[in-house]
């Protein structure tokens, strides 16, 4: 089992990654919970996959999981599941001290950590990620939320888990598409900050998708670690240097807007696009060749992820998408930072970008062939 700490003060935790953590997750949990009954909110179709071995590792050590299963699905960082959450944890006599359970992806991740930092302003909980793109993004540093009408992600909470288990052998029931959408924000790591991981991805990449057990493991690590050096220098993007993890997100966003948050486009196959837009648009400005551009394209391309925003058929223009763009959180000031490249490998944030070059660059992108 690798551990990954994120270094936080007296808020510090860990991120423990191997296999067989779900299946061993109420002894790991067991120094954090102060009572027999133990809420945990999933999914369910991971529940259909997880609840009973979990169940079976909390009768082993005399405790009692309690259950609330959600629709699994975007749609369900919603006004309507936040209150079925609160509302289900308040009847479950959840304390502040006490911790809840979060075992699913990211949508699950942000919806019930969300619920933990409002719930008498604060309680505890545990992240039990399971899916690629929560292990490594979602399910680490404490940035929770659920979605409204104005945009994705606009209402939430900092709120740090007190653990995270990345049981990588959940990852063997994730479907295809859902691992490819979790590697874009492996891909992440390596073109924002990490040119030999990039260059690592480049030739193992294949590897980690076929879900084999040591790449798969130094990607995750490798990953989680980088976001953990993040998050401990800039925990709450008071400066630009967590702000480099939405690499690909503006644009990513604003698609995923566009076709209406739904599995039409995920939002890692978003991110992936958005990171193939931030290339070529860092191209256009001057700030990287045209070479460094392709090669961000052909690694994604690679991963069977999208590359073309003209493929996903959409039924706009470059203003339309660029006006999601307003509504998103971190507009500051009227003006919408951007994360561009300089090199592959080095990011940096962009915030004297125009709107309107945007549109004009994202006109040409919707009309490539």
């Amino acid at each position: 089992m690798a551990v990954v700490p994120v270094e936080l003060g007296g808020r510090s935790y860990e991120v423990r990654i191997g296999k067989d953590l779900l299946r061993d997750a109420a002894r790991q949990c067991a120094p954090l919970l102060r009572k027999s009954s133990v809420p945990i909110v999933t999914d369910a179709n991971v529940a259909r996959h997880w609840r009973e071995p979990v169940d079976t590792s909390f009768a082993r050590e005399g405790l009692e999981p309690r259950w609330l299963v959600l629709d699994p699905g975007e749609a369900s960082k919603s006004w309507e599941n936040l209150q079925r959450v609160t509302d289900w944890l308040l009847a479950e006599q959840v304390e502040r001290g006490d911790h809840v359970l979060a075992l699913g992806g990211g949508v699950i991740g942000d919806l019930v950590g969300f619920a933990a930092a409002i719930l008498k302003r604060g309680c505890g909980f545990i992240q039990l990620p399971t899916t690629l793109l929560a292990q490594v993004d979602s399910s680490v540093g404490g940035k929770t939320a659920i979605n409204t009408g104005a945009g994705k992600n606009l209402i939430g909470a900092f709120h740090q888990p007190s653990l995270v288990l990345a049981d990588l052998g959940a990852l063997a029931t994730l479907p295809d598409r859902e691992m490819r959408a979790g590697y874009a924000e492996v891909l992440k790591y390596g073109v924002l900050g990490d040119a030999q991981f990039f260059d690592w991805l480049s030739a193992h990449g294949a590897a980690v998708l076929a879900r084999e057990e040591a790449p798969l493991e130094h990607a995750v690590a490798t990953s989680v670690a980088a976001k953990a050096r993040i998050v401990a220098e800039d925990e709450r993007e008071t400066a630009d240097r967590r702000a480099l993890l939405n690499l690909g997100h503006t644009f990513g966003h604003a698609l995923e807007a566009e076709t209406g948050f739904s599995d039409r486009l995920l939002h890692g196959e978003a991110v992936a696009l958005g990171m193939v837009l931030a290339a070529r648009y860092s191209a256009r400005r001057g700030q990287i060749g045209d070479a460094d551009a392709e090669r961000v394209t052909r690694v994604v391309d690679a991963a069977g992820l999208p590359s073309e925003i003209a493929t996903l058929g959409l039924d706009c223009d470059g203003r339309r998408l660029a006006e999601h763009m307003l509504h998103d959180k971190k507009m500051d000031a009227g003006t919408l930072p951007f994360v561009l490249l300089q090199a592959i490998g080095d990011a940096y944030v962009a915030r004297d970008v125009e709107l309107t070059d945007i549109t004009e660059f994202l006109n040409e992108e919707l009309r490539a062939d």
